[in-house]
């Protein structure tokens, strides 16, 4: 019985960042606002030579979202994606 509880527990709990990483995704679809002003503050790196995937681009969404920086730029390829392709 103590390996299925400890089975479920590691299960259940390898969910959680999936399914907070699909509310993230979601709030994208939501506030297409917030996606053209990151899309607007990833130009602006752009534009200083800085890529929008690069450590500092990242640090800046993680910080601005409260993110790990893997949920950082994972919503940033997602911003990216649906508002601003022309982005390097």
């Amino acid at each position: 019985m103590k390996p299925l509880l400890f089975f479920l527990f590691l299960f259940f709990n390898s969910l959680s960042p999936v399914l907070s990483q699909s509310n993230l995704l979601e709030t994208v679809k939501k506030n297409p606002n917030e996606a053209r002003n990151l899309c607007k503050k990833f130009r602006e790196f752009n534009s200083k030579g800085i890529s929008a995937s690069s450590d500092q681009a990242i640090e800046y969404i993680s910080n601005k979202k409260k993110l790990t920086p893997v949920n950082a730029e994972i919503f940033s390829i997602y911003v990216i994606g649906l508002h601003c392709p022309d982005i390097i």
